[in-house]
């Protein structure tokens, strides 16, 4: 059983995904589609790992508050929950078989997002998909009715800040004692900007399928996604629906339940 949720999701600030710098501008981050008029066309967008870099600390967060695990991992196994771990060199045997199969059945996360580690990819049954601006150019893709170009959706924002680099206690500065203006411009979406939005789940478990759905929930309340979101960037709002309800099962009572364990076969990542 697959479980998929689409909709939109809509920026209540502008949104900084910032790519390549053109002189002091930090562009929007673009991918060439094939457009409407059947041409190749660069339109910015906001990338799969973006999106699901926030769905995973947000998820990391709610496993932490059932687990109680802070200073009781290694520095392997934390990588591996919050940042998706690292594939390196190990003299032990790659997990497998029954060990792996109790990893997933205690840690959902890992289920869910899979990770690296302990000498192996683990993969995970989430996809998440590319979040593509409603637009002239990427209507057709989405059968969404759109009157704007992507031009028409993205601006330049100008910011500027105080050089102070040369004051520090232990330094006299030598130099005019007038801090200079540091000036930068950074391309964002315009709010009001809606996006296309795709999830799924391949063949989850009943546990897996409820925290996710929790994970989504929790995260649709404070949405941000990619950068500059201390400053009031990247706010979104989410309309999304799945294809199947909610299993109503207790996650949090079942993976408490074998807190020890859980830790346990965190560890041996």
């Amino acid at each position: 059983m697959n479980i998929t949720w689409t909709g939109i999701a809509t920026a209540t600030s502008s949104i900084s995904h910032g790519s390549e710098t053109r002189g002091l501008i930090t562009m929007l981050r673009r991918e060439t589609i094939i457009g409407p008029d059947h041409t190749p066309v660069t339109i910015p967008l906001i990338s799969g790992n973006a999106f699901r870099g926030r769905l995973r600390r947000v998820a990391e967060q709610q496993l932490a508050d059932v687990l109680h695990y802070r200073g009781k991992l290694t520095l392997a196994a934390a990588a591996a929950l919050r940042s998706g771990g690292s594939l390196v060199k190990t003299s032990a045997a790659p997990i497998s078989g029954a060990r792996l199969a109790e990893l997933r059945q205690l840690v959902p996360l890992i289920g869910i997002f899979g990770t690296a580690g302990a000498g192996r990819i683990i993969d995970g049954c989430l996809q998440v998909g590319k979040l593509l601006p409603h637009a002239t150019e990427t209507a057709h893709l989405l059968g969404q009715p759109a009157t704007l170009s992507v031009q028409d959706l993205t601006q330049i924002e100008t910011y500027s800040r105080v050089d102070d680099s040369y004051r520090h206690d232990a330094a006299t500065p030598t130099i005019d004692d007038h801090a200079s203006q540091l000036q930068y411009r950074i391309e964002t979406f315009r709010a009001g900007t809606t996006f296309d939005v795709w999830l799924n789940l391949t063949s989850p478990t009943d546990l897996e399928a409820a925290f996710f759905t929790d994970v989504l929930d929790h995260y649709s309340h404070t949405a941000t996604i990619a950068g500059r979101s201390a400053i009031g960037h990247g706010r979104l709002r989410l309309d999304i629906t799945s294809t199947t309800p909610p299993t109503g099962l207790d996650w949090r009572t079942q993976v408490a339940a074998d807190t020890d364990r859980a830790i346990d076969a965190l560890n041996q990542l």
